[in-house]
């Protein structure tokens, strides 16, 4: 993809665009833009940093805005917390199912989209377990019953992660390709 001035709006348009949608009221937890915008940079964006950071970027803007929304005593939830880098380490990993996105088509997205969030899942409930202290509110004991029972107390936001990749990658893909569809007529019609 050439980096056009089109591109460079197109991206930021994006990045606030989630970020916002991220800390819309009433929406479920669990159910955001940023896996299905990690794949679909991975899978189009050449500069492989750039890839990376269409999620992150996207995460720290929404976290900032969460984070001055409970300082003002608007939202109850903070923007930064303690552990947090391992949720952006692991959010900016599953821009690496998109890097397996060689050619674009509806099985691969697919599959991304089913693989990424399952993969979150099982690793971000795995860093809670692990990292959890005695006193916090869901530790759980060091044993694999207690590993269970962590992937247990995540298992209500599984679903709603894996129905928001599949859309936002539909979206994200399906619009890419509507654009760049077009673009090419265009081009072809000219010439």
């Amino acid at each position: 993809m050439k980096i056009t001035k089109q591109v460079v709006v197109s991206f930021i348009l994006l990045v606030i665009i989630a970020a916002l949608y991220r800390i819309m009221p009433g929406r479920p937890y669990g159910f955001a833009p940023q896996i299905a915008m990690a794949i679909f940079g991975g899978a189009i964006i050449k500069d492989k940093k750039l890839a990376f950071l269409l999620p992150l970027l996207s995460m720290f803007i929404s976290d900032a805005l969460y984070e001055v929304l409970f300082r003002n005593g608007v939202g109850n939830m903070p923007g930064f917390y303690e552990g947090q880098i391992t949720n952006y380490i692991l959010f900016g990993s599953m821009t690496i199912f998109g890097f397996f996105i060689k050619k674009i088509n509806v099985a691969k997205i697919i599959l991304a989209s089913i693989a990424a969030p399952t993969v979150f899942f099982l690793l971000s409930n795995f860093f809670v377990w692990l990292s959890s202290s005695p006193d916090a509110g869901f530790a759980r004991p060091k044993t694999f019953n207690g590993l269970l029972m962590c992937y247990n107390d995540g298992l209500p936001f599984y679903p709603w992660s894996l129905a928001s990749t599949l859309i936002f990658s539909s979206i994200l893909f399906g619009s890419y390709f509507l654009v760049t569809r077009n673009s090419l007529t265009t081009v072809k019609s000219i010439a």
